[in-house]
């Protein structure tokens, strides 16, 4: 049997902990040859691959990145003019491509499911995504990886901001989902968070800002890429949208800096961590959760199942249809607002 790799979307730590282990069980016990898809959905769609095996994964657990590549791109996009399942039927079975393991978030998961449901190709799933926005598991790898880097950067910028008693505005990762902000925020002691799922007030934001002044601290605030005032909409880069037709978003941060200054007269500085939290080795916990999903999507294929992903419940591994972990995205929980008891715009 022969089974088909691929890594889609933004990469992220803890990538090549799923591909080592779905390998090394893959051949070590059941036998299994391996095809790894290069840049996600353009392997199968344009046939570009490169073999894998276990002395190919051997080392790769603490590297960050992924050893096949990655991108956004789209099988249903107009590129590919309708051709993209044929394309992509075809280069499985010129590969002798037996069931397919696709690792990554909404968009790289939702095409799998789209697959297997309406077109019979074998595809088992493994939840990407630092933001930790897929429903039917309770966390995915990459996440804890992305709030460590984010709460080491607060804990730095704190002690700047307190020697020049300036505000200090740090953007994190989280286009519709605010878990990394929630995170680090709270893990980090920052005095204003602000999300995707609530807007916010930017005179509330100035008064908070100014309250903290008054008790001679000075200020760090967390704002997600996606969060966006109650007036305006979310902050973009350009009016350029990738393959699956999501805006390219960046600035809110630097924007949010210069309305503080404006309005309060104080110092602000903005430090946006971009693609630093997706980079470099993973922690721990990412490598551990990262491996046993592996571990069970090679049992799943091994078990003839198709069109599901395998999850995290409690410290179980489970499996979830594709269809379901894809439908929404998992958000935060305006309850959690109130019981964190820091601002939240």
């Amino acid at each position: 049997m022969r089974v088909g790799v691929l890594t889609g979307g933004g990469d992220c730590p803890g990538l090549n902990a799923v591909i080592r282990a779905i390998v090394r069980k893959g051949v070590q016990e059941y036998g299994y040859d391996f095809t790894g898809f290069r840049d996600g959905w353009r392997g199968p769609l344009e046939g570009v691959t490169v073999p894998l095996s276990i002395p190919v994964v051997r080392g790769i657990l603490p590297r960050g990145g992924t050893i096949l590549g990655s991108s956004r791109t789209n099988p249903f996009d107009a590129e590919y003019a309708g051709q993209g399942v044929r394309r992509i039927r075809d280069s499985l079975a010129t590969y002798g491509i037996d069931s397919l393991i696709t690792i990554g978030g909404e968009d790289t998961l939702g095409v799998a499911a789209t697959l297997s449901d309406e077109y019979g190709i074998p595809c088992v799933g493994v939840p990407k995504t630092i933001d930790n926005d897929l429903s039917g598991t309770d966390y995915t790898f990459g996440f804890d990886t992305a709030v460590g880097i984010a709460t080491e950067a607060i804990d730095r910028l704190h002690t700047t901001a307190e020697s020049h008693m300036r505000v200090l505005v740090v953007e994190v990762m989280g286009r519709h989902a605010g878990w990394i902000a929630l995170h680090s925020g709270l893990a980090g002691g920052a005095n204003v968070i602000l999300i995707p799922e609530q807007r916010f007030d930017t005179d509330q934001v100035c008064e908070w800002v100014t309250s903290r002044f008054r008790a001679s601290y000075a200020p760090i605030v967390v704002v997600a890429e996606g969060a966006a005032p109650a007036t305006g909409g979310m902050i973009l880069k350009d009016d350029s949208h990738d393959s699956f037709g999501h805006v390219r978003l960046s600035g809110v941060g630097e924007w949010l800096a210069k309305e503080i200054e404006r309005r309060t007269g104080k110092e602000a500085r903005t430090t946006v961590l971009g693609h630093v939290q997706r980079g470099g080795t993973p922690s721990a916990f990412d490598r551990w959760l990262a491996t046993r999903f592996g571990l069970h999507a090679i049992d799943a294929v091994h078990e003839g199942v198709s069109g599901v992903m395998v999850a995290l419940r409690g410290t179980d591994i489970v499996r979830v249809p594709i269809s379901e972990a894809t439908a929404r995205l998992k958000t935060v929980d305006p309850a959690l607002y109130a019981e964190a008891g820091v601002f939240f715009g």
